[in-house]
């Protein structure tokens, strides 16, 4: 064996055990000896990209495939990187020069797919999967992103395949039935009760675990029209995890509070007056997804789905707000992960209504619709959902008088904007009312937004766009009315949300 790859075995050797000062050490020996040794760098590159060292991690792959031109592995690497470090442009365009370059390792696929999905490219991703899953056929890691991808591209029989390959090789794999009851409705004659049942009994010691599993069970019982039953097991899914991590009000309340007492807007504001994005906000699980899918189908305007830079910048410029210049980097970040095209611009970040006083005095023209849905049915619609665990955001949705109580705190929010707002810039539409007269909501959305009628919005569930949010499947089908009143189905078991509401006078008693 040559010194080179001698100090490259160290290198990797080091690196899986997590040495990482002496896999540093051997990746710079390799370079002393060919400094164009791009599996040296590449090494490196991934050093600093599992320690956190973004930009470090960034530099590093470049060098790798300065040094290595034809390997797509850099690339594929460089484009996580870059859509870690929310440049989606960047990471595009890494992507693309990495396809070209025939990738062909599972790993390199996966990565590459992860990209293109975490910058809204669905039809891009699942081939990718599926290229990726050819060659690795066991990783179930694998099998469930590509179960998740069809989802997401409406592919609802390929994700139904990917389910149950995964729960073939591992018939506890709690995420895939999940997944699977999901995507397959429930019927008295084929059910999945016995072995989730039996599965929730094995990993109740598990609060992750066993609140994938006790959701997965409740999807099941409100499929077979046993709501007061689906409650309970969503009662029984979320009790380790309260257990485990107990919600603290504390951090909402300082936030509706600082959203409140932020510097008041006014219609002389003076933030980046050339550009009128959209921003569909409110609580989630209310439409805000079915709103974006409407707009998102008229052919002037463009999606950003749930884009995350408004709040950041925000947060960057507290204590000293230049809008102007907040409103100018958002709309720089806001092209940029649009990509090439022409058109307005929908950002439909629920979180955002934190943040409507500040968008207005940064984007004095953008539009903002906050969708508002009957309280209980909100409420119960969070308490139906699994949000990601590791989200701070939803901290509130394990537990039904938490949830009322952040409701009233959102209505309260809503009230202050509302008063302080213009009303050609800010406007609530009633998902009710939108569900029930369609076209006529319709229009009203498109005028608010200063956009011509067009037909293609009635037809929103046709729009082939991808769909990563928890409406995956809804906003595929024309409206239905089958969500309006769900709370009513649940019984006495809902009462701990009305008893918070009608205290706060949101609901007769």
């Amino acid at each position: 064996m040559n010194p080179v790859a001698r100090h490259l075995d160290q290198a990797r050797s080091a690196a899986s055990a997590r040495r990482f000062k002496d896999a540093h050490a051997a990746c710079r020996a390799a370079l002393e000896l060919d400094s164009r040794c791009g599996e040296a760098w590449l090494i490196l590159g991934d050093i600093a990209w599992t320690v956190g060292d973004l930009a470090q991690a960034a530099e590093l792959f470049r060098q790798a495939q300065a040094a290595a031109p034809k390997d797509p592995r850099p690339l594929a690497r460089l484009s996580a990187v870059l859509v870690a470090l929310d440049h989606p442009a960047a990471a595009r365009q890494a992507v693309r020069q990495a396809l070209a370059l025939s990738p062909d390792d599972a790993f390199t696929l996966e990565t590459l797919a992860v990209s293109c999905a975490k910058t809204g490219d669905y039809r891009e991703a699942t081939p990718l999967f599926e290229r990726a899953v050819a060659r690795a056929p066991g990783n179930l890691g694998l099998l469930l992103n590509l179960a998740f991808a069809r989802q997401y591209i409406g592919d609802f029989a390929g994700a139904e395949a990917a389910c149950r390959r995964i729960i073939a090789i591992d018939p506890e794999h709690e995420r895939a039935y999940l997944a699977l009851v999901e995507t397959v409705r429930q019927t008295p004659e084929h059910n999945l009760i016995a072995p989730l049942t039996a599965l929730f009994d094995k990993v109740a010691t598990s609060p992750e675990r066993s609140l994938t599993a006790g959701h997965a069970l409740a999807k099941v019982y409100e499929d077979l029209g046993d709501h007061p039953t689906a409650l309970d097991w969503l009662a029984r899914a979320k009790a380790g995890r309260i257990r485990a991590t107990p919600y603290d009000p504390a951090r909402d309340q300082a936030l509706f509070k600082a959203a409140a007492n932020g510097p008041r807007a006014s219609s002389s504001a003076t933030g980046a007056l050339a550009d009128a994005p959209i921003f569909v906000i409110g609580m989630p699980r209310t439409g805000t997804t079915l709103v974006d899918r409407i707009l998102s189908s008229h052919p002037a305007v463009r999606s950003l789905g749930e884009f995350h830079a408004f709040p950041a910048l925000a947060m960057g410029a507290a204590g000293a707000l230049d809008s102007a210049a907040v409103g100018a980097a958002y709309m720089q970040a806001a092209r940029a992960a649009a990509g090439p095209g022409e058109g307005r611009l929908v950002d439909k970040l629920p979180f955002n209504f934190f943040h409507a006083g500040p968008i207005h005095r940064a984007l004095p023209n953008a539009k903002i619709v906050c969708l508002r849905r009957d309280a209980m049915d909100t409420c119960i619609a969070n308490y139906r959902q699994l949000f990601g665990s590791e989200s701070a955001d939803h901290g509130y949705a394990y537990d039904l008088s938490d949830i009322a109580r952040y409701f009233v705190q959102f209505d309260r929010l809503i009230a202050h904007w509302r008063q302080i707002l213009p009303p050609n810039r800010f406007t609530e539409l009633s998902y009710e009312a939108l569900v029930d007269g369609q076209a006529a909501q319709t229009r009203r959305l498109l005028d608010f937004c200063d956009l011509a009628w067009d037909d293609r919005c009635l037809a929103f569930h046709e729009n082939q766009a991808g769909v990563s949010t928890a409406s995956v499947a809804q906003v595929r089908q024309p409206h239905y009315r089958s969500a309006i009143g769900r709370w009513r189905r649940y019984g006495d078991g809902v009462a701990a949300a009305q008893t918070v509401l009608q205290a706060a006078g949101l609901i007769d008693p």
